[in-house]
């Protein structure tokens, strides 16, 4: 296994469509704190009380999502658009051990960097905005949150990207489901629209990043029914992994 996952970090490091992917991300979550920062600095009668401030300096998490899926999409659909997954399955036959190995190096360098971008979007939220007082331990919860919402985003994409194998087909498809269907959900009429919309992918899962709580979920037990969403994606994707043709 080990093989395996250092044959996986060659790729990914390699490719500098994953280097240009998470500078997007970083930038993307960056330059959103600053400029929103800026804005309610400057328009703002009195400063944003400390939970504001940490929830809008977040607020780029909602575009580096899909970031980070299309990186998911791209460690896996690239080889099929190359023809390199051919290579790979010849090295590792057992195909379960090869996406494994992806699932793992992508895992880590995602969580890396979506770590230290949510830091550092926090960080320069909160010294431009500069709210009366901010609690230590909302900042930890809102940064850990949001880095591992995206680092799920990212591992959502590469579930999908192994299920449809098209890269187009699997990023339009993240797109639906991470950023265009949820607040669709939310124009569901009657109870039942209220528990699936709250339980449908990204309305449970960014509900770490905000610390906020519905009707049935609190913040980590909804990024719990994310991972949900990400599992099942993965697992169908596995299962098909296996049973079709390179």
């Amino acid at each position: 296994m080990i093989d395996i996952i250092r044959s996986e970090w060659t790729k990914i490091r390699s490719v500098r469509s994953t280097v240009w992917t998470l500078a997007v991300t970083a930038l993307l979550m960056l330059g959103l704190s600053a400029l929103l920062g800026a804005t309610a600095a400057n328009s703002a009668d009195e400063p944003m009380p400390g939970h504001e401030a940490v929830a809008m300096s977040l607020a780029g998490g909602m575009f580096a999502s899909l970031s980070m899926a299309a990186l998911g999409v791209l460690v896996i659909s690239s080889e099929y658009r190359t023809g390199g997954i051919r290579t790979s399955l010849m090295a590792v036959p057992r195909r379960l051990r090869l996406l494994t190995g992806k699932l793992v190096v992508f895992t880590a360098v995602a969580l890396v960097v979506c770590l230290a971008a949510s830091a550092g979007a926090v960080g320069i939220g909160l010294a431009i905005s500069r709210p009366p007082s901010v609690e230590l331990a909302e900042v930890a919860r809102a940064t850990l949150g949001c880095g591992l919402y995206l680092t799920a985003c990212g591992l959502f994409g590469l579930g999908l990207g192994t299920l449809v194998r098209h890269t187009p087909g699997a990023i339009v498809s993240a797109v639906a489901l991470i950023l265009v269907l949820p607040p669709l959900t939310n124009q569901l009429p009657g109870e039942w629209g209220g528990v699936v919309a709250e339980f449908f992918t990204t309305n449970a899962g960014m509900l770490v990043i905000f610390g906020r709580s519905g009707e049935y979920l609190g913040p980590w037990s909804g990024f719990g029914v994310y991972l949900a969403w990400i599992a099942v994606a993965v697992a169908a994707g596995a299962i098909l992994l296996r049973r079709r043709d390179a």
